[in-house]
């Protein structure tokens, strides 16, 4: 991490009220005591004061109130936590890092150029839909359910909705031989087929 991203993890670590001493505080950061020293320093030039205790019980304490810059998640974030369900074998745990995935994707509030990434993303799923619902082409796609986790669907789409905070796709599904609703976020991969329907 760089060293506003560290001075930032400190103040985090210092607003709990917890007593740090300095060697604690650097081991969490994975820099020198010195480097706390000096985290110290800017923070107090910058009217943010960290209090010194002596003596060998004593530490880094912090005993003012401020207001901490809130972390966003990013879409490295998103995407680091949905590939790394492919190697996690515990389904419970997989499905729980997939439904985290997709909170993650709801609530981001990456750069512009992240948002504008993630928006293609959604936008190549409802424009591929979009023509197979004009076009009456069936596709194919791998979509994640709560309940049972990822599995391959072949299904006909009618209809394209808001669906929550995003959009939705009303479909017959060939798996389940029924009308289904299908989020588009949770289409984890799609395929235009050759085959046609009415």
């Amino acid at each position: 991490m760089g060293k506003v991203a560290n001075v930032i993890t400190m103040l985090e670590l210092l607003a709990n009220g917890r007593k740090y001493n300095i060697e604690e505080l650097a081991e969490r950061l994975e820099v020198t005591p010195r480097m706390i020293r000096s985290y110290k320093e800017a923070l107090d030039q910058a009217g943010i004061y960290i209090d010194s205790i002596r003596g060998p019980y004593g530490g880094y304490v912090l005993n003012q109130t401020i207001r901490m810059p809130k972390r966003k998640f990013s879409i490295n974030d998103y995407k680091l936590i949905l590939g790394t369900t492919k190697d996690v074998k515990d389904e419970a745990t997989r499905n729980k890092l997939i439904i985290l995935a997709d909170k993650i994707h709801g609530i981001y509030q990456g750069s512009k150029e992240e948002q504008r990434e993630l928006l293609a993303e959604s936008n190549d799923k409802y424009n591929a839909i979009s023509r197979a619902i004009k076009e009456s082409r069936k596709v194919k796609i791998l979509y994640y359910s709560y309940n049972k986790g990822e599995n391959e669907r072949v299904i006909r789409p009618y209809d394209m909705f808001i669906f929550g905070t995003g959009w939705g796709c009303a479909a017959f599904c060939e798996t389940k031989q029924d009308l289904r609703h299908f989020e588009l976020k949770r289409i984890r991969s799609f395929e235009l087929m050759q085959e046609y329907f009415e």
